[in-house]
């Protein structure tokens, strides 16, 4: 299954790209996906869900099979926020949500959720 990310401080794309065996694409404008896809963002703001990423779930959330966030604990509450308001949004389970670009057992259990998905 293919994996679309949303990275702005790199910190998504470090941690996609640690999966090399995994199809991915970054988000871009006007991006449209035939395929099914798991999706990988950041958090901005106060726990909100980038723009770039807003304009691609309303063209392609038919495809969504889940939602997985990276985001800074510092934020309590906020962390990785935008995983649960996009679950919410479009009735897809959060797979996880991680700090920065991910830790070792981070890379495992999504590792392991996607091999469960596919």
């Amino acid at each position: 299954m293919l994996v679309a990310f949303a990275s702005k401080t790199s910190n998504v794309e470090r941690f996609i790209k640690s999966f090399p065996d995994i199809k991915s694409v970054k988000i871009t404008d006007n991006l449209l996906l035939e395929e099914d896809f798991i999706l990988v963002t950041y958090t901005t703001g106060f726990g909100q869900v980038p723009q770039l990423v807003e304009d691609f779930l309303t063209k392609n959330n038919n495809h969504l099979r889940g939602v997985a966030a990276s985001g800074n604990r510092n934020w309590g509450d906020m962390f990785a926020k935008s995983a649960d308001v996009i679950s919410d949004k479009y009735n897809v389970p959060v797979l996880m949500k991680f700090e920065l670009s991910g830790t070792i057992n981070d890379r495992k259990k999504f590792e392991s959720i996607y091999s469960q998905i596919v």
